[in-house]
């Protein structure tokens, strides 16, 4: 399974569009294996979606992700697991053990950038 983290440095962004890059966690039985770093190609609506997607990856973890983004990655079988925050790979540890979920955190317009996480 890949998991992928739209992260600022480290830490997760509060915005899946506006993050400077996805931190991939390739996950074999439960464990974390080994991690890649892609920087963000451009927020373009639609575009990030299908980039991760054809990347192959099985789940996003953002702060927040417009309503748009949310629906490719549905339509993509992509699970969406929006309201994180802090460290990237603890953020998807957490998730392979089941303490991750997502709290909905959807944003309505790209006028708070920064502030989509605090729904």
């Amino acid at each position: 399974m890949k998991i992928a983290v739209a992260s600022i440095g480290n830490t997760v962004c509060a915005h899946f569009g506006h993050c400077e890059s996805f931190h991939i966690f390739n996950e074999q039985d439960g464990c974390i294996v080994s991690t890649e770093t892609v920087p963000n190609p451009g927020h373009r609506p639609g575009f990030l979606p299908n980039f991760l997607g054809d990347m192959n990856v099985n789940v996003i973890i953002a702060g927040g992700m417009g309503g748009g983004a949310v629906e490719i990655f549905n339509e993509r079988n992509i699970e969406v697991i929006v309201g994180a925050e802090g460290d990237a790979r603890i953020a998807a540890e957490s998730y392979l053990a089941g303490e991750l979920k997502s709290t909905g955190s959807v944003c309505h317009s790209h006028d708070h950038s920064g502030d989509c996480g605090n729904h």
